[in-house]
């Protein structure tokens, strides 16, 4: 078995690397962030570590001689030390690993599959993940089945830390359907910001649609004594970022709106072109069907969102569409939230993490 590192700044961009090079049999050992690297500029990095069978990748012509004995034999000893991490087994011969291995039957593949599809993950994506599985066949303990399972499952799911530095004037602004929590999401990220993270943070409302949205938004800056201001047009904006010029951090609250007006997310365009927005953050609710987030996510693209925040994940019976939607769009998730507690309700995300919350169906 070969195996090889691949480095990319997303996931699926290493994971395209590696089918690239070695091919759709290549499995995935295990993965990683990589963070405050010289290396990558101290860009944060993602590498998948991978494997694939020489006798899969190529064919062997006739007068190239191929030592398998050999070879098999260490990239097996190799990749058991990875799987089971058993360090203080390095000697262990290839044969034993054999024996304790099992050879995966159709019906588990089946169950596995059906477990997937339970999960509501889409049942292209769920056969990607047990075609993955099937490539491990025989190498694997029971025991680490799942285990493979989840770790393929969070090499196939961006994620994006939010990242906001001093002094930097960043105008940030979250939008989405309406009812999806984007005020108290807002009021989580700023509080956060300001005592967690030192930051001076302003805030601009552009909701004068909802009733009662502003007096909810400027209750909340009262007692958390965060200036806020309201823009009634878009003409507004420029003079109220040059009146928040000191923030290190401006949020935007825009106004909840149908995917399907066209007209009033236009409107919003406005607004945040105004601004000159550094960064559009997209919120929708985990509970809404696969159906409902893929048209959300294409008709809002109109404001150039860059990530996503799943809300109400709380409520959420099963997160597969977490899983869905990241792969569809290739969208980067940024936080879950699960609840109206201010601001202790967010969770920080990564691949790792996701994935074990989509699989096992719960919040740790």
């Amino acid at each position: 078995m070969q195996i090889k590192k691949f480095v990319a700044p997303t996931l699926r961009e290493a994971k395209e690397q590696m089918k690239n090079e070695l091919g759709g049999d290549a499995i995935i050992l295990g993965t990683r962030v990589i963070e405050n690297d010289r290396r990558f500029n101290f860009r944060k990095m993602f590498e998948i570590t991978a494997g694939v069978d020489e006798e899969i990748k190529k064919t062997p012509s006739f007068d190239e001689p191929v030592n398998e004995s050999v070879d098999i034999d260490v990239e097996l000893s190799r990749l058991t030390q990875k799987i089971f991490e058993a360090k203080e087994n390095k000697k262990v011969a290839a044969e034993d690993v054999v024996t304790e291995a099992r050879k995966l039957t159709m019906t588990q593949l089946d169950e596995y599959l059906e477990k997937l599809l339970d999960l509501e993950i889409n049942r292209q994506l769920a056969k990607e993940l047990v075609e993955q599985l099937k490539n491990y066949d025989g190498l694997l303990g029971e025991a680490n089945l799942e285990n493979y399972l989840i770790a393929g499952m969070a090499s196939m799911i961006p994620t994006k830390e939010f990242k906001v530095k001093k002094n930097r004037n960043t105008k940030v602004a979250l939008v989405g359907p309406t009812g999806v929590g984007k005020t108290t999401c807002i009021a989580k990220l700023a509080v956060i910001s300001k005592i967690i993270h030192k930051l001076k943070v302003g805030l601009i409302s552009i909701d004068t649609y909802r009733l009662g949205a502003i007096d909810q938004l400027r209750i909340f800056s009262e007692i958390s004594d965060i200036e806020m201001s309201v823009a009634y047009e878009p003409s507004d904006m420029p003079k109220l970022i040059k009146k928040f010029k000191d923030k290190d951090l401006i949020f935007i609250d825009t106004v909840g709106r149908s995917q399907k007006n066209r007209e009033n997310l236009n409107k919003i365009k406005e607004y945040l072109d105004a601004a000159e927005v550094d960064e559009t953050i997209l919120v929708v609710s985990a509970t809404s069907s696969m159906r409902t987030l893929s048209d959300v996510a294409e008709r809002f693209k109109v404001l150039d969102y860059g990530s996503v925040i799943f809300s109400k994940a709380d409520e959420a019976v099963t997160y597969g569409n977490i899983f869905n939607l990241a792969n569809k769009f290739n969208l980067p998730v940024m936080f879950l939230t699960n609840g109206q507690v201010i601001p202790d309700d967010i969770l920080s995300v990564n691949p790792e993490y996701l994935a074990n919350v989509i699989y096992k169906g719960k919040l740790y």
